[in-house]
């Protein structure tokens, strides 16, 4: 039995560091006011409008990209991160800058890498306007990629959560896949303890590199027609720490998710090599969701027909309730398989 924290990677000592971080940054200047404080991008005034900002890479999904010399996708998940948490508060991404840090890198790495973001720019309908190539072979000895995004959002038009009220209904789009998060967890158990093949074949007949770097799903296109179509109350993109991203929404209801559609082969294959507890693969892998919608009951069955349209599965997953057996306001609370998982 293996844990996040057994492969080295502890998320609520995380949540304390970024804490401790947080605290710290107290200077303001006057003229400009933020929007937002700990959701899911930050956002500053502009006339009428928000300017929202986010920063992500693409983590430890780099190191399965060099093992398989393949570097076309890892941009995607890149620009993913990015502007799948920037449209979380209804924000349009508009532009990205890129940060390419290497110990060396070659032509053809360096071309793979340009391909992989265009695909991604595309897909997220973004320009890309500029970046940083820097070269450090003393600090990094392989590659690593990141970004920030910018993002823009009408002021009466930012979507916090705090609409979002009991009775209304959760509705999870799927994933590509593993996306960007657990890949330490997931590394681990196939090439540490299992001493696995980057190519070796899953049971289910993937290989690890086929699954492993199939990039990040863009919600980009999706989630701003369905802003555009119903009222959306609350979003979430599910990363790190997935579905407890439920919190940064309202705090006064409890997020019931008690009808998960059959997670991917991939999470399976992963909690059976790495005898992995449910509970753990709940709290390190988004099992087949990676990004949720919640909005009234009668507008559910509308976000489902518009993901559909762009090709991606949706379930109505679960709902927000104000009460639940007196488990505390702001978790998000699965039952699953006769398993019941706080986040």
């Amino acid at each position: 039995m293996i844990t996040y924290k057994d492969a080295g990677v502890d998320i609520d000592y995380e949540d304390k560091i970024i804490k401790a971080l947080v605290s710290q940054i107290k200077f303001k200047r006057n003229d400009i006011k933020p929007a937002l404080s700990m959701h899911y991008a930050g956002a500053v005034e502009f006339l009428n409008y928000y300017l929202v900002l986010t920063t992500d890479g693409v983590g430890s999904k780099m190191i399965v990209a060099e093992m398989a010399n393949k570097f076309d996708t890892v941009p995607i998940d890149m620009i993913a991160m990015n502007v799948n948490d920037a449209i979380c508060i209804g924000a349009e991404p508009i532009a990205l800058v890129d940060y390419l840090a290497v110990g060396h890198i070659t032509e053809e790495i360096a071309k793979q890498i340009g391909e992989g973001l265009n695909r991604g720019a595309e897909e997220a309908n973004i320009n890309i306007v500029g970046g940083e190539t820097a070269t450090l072979p003393d600090m990094v000895k392989g590659i690593d990629l990141a970004g920030t995004a910018l993002a823009i959002v009408e002021k009466d038009k930012i979507i916090t959560g705090e609409k979002v009220r009991e009775g209304d209904v959760i509705i999870g789009l799927r994933s590509s896949g593993i996306h960007s998060n657990g890949l330490t967890l997931a590394r681990k158990i196939f090439f540490d303890i299992h001493k696995m093949d980057i190519n070796d074949k899953l049971s289910y007949g993937k290989s690890i590199k086929e699954e492993l770097l199939t990039p990040t799903r863009i919600y980009v296109k999706p989630v701003l027609e369905m802003i555009k179509k119903v009222e959306v109350k609350g979003l979430a993109h599910i990363t790190g720490g997935t579905f407890r991203k439920l919190r940064r929404l309202n705090k006064n209801v409890i997020y019931h998710i008690d009808n998960f559609p059959e997670p991917l082969p991939i999470f399976k294959e992963i909690q059976r090599l790495g005898n992995v507890p449910l509970e753990e693969m709940f709290k390190t892998f988004n099992m087949g969701i990676g990004f949720c919608v919640i909005t009234s009951e009668e507008n559910g069955e509308e976000i489902i027909k518009i993901a559909n349209k762009y090709g991606i599965d949706a379930y109505k997953i679960g709902k927000v309730v104000s009460n639940l057996d007196n488990i505390e306001k702001g978790k998000a609370v699965i039952d699953y398989k006769g398993e019941r998982i706080i986040l």
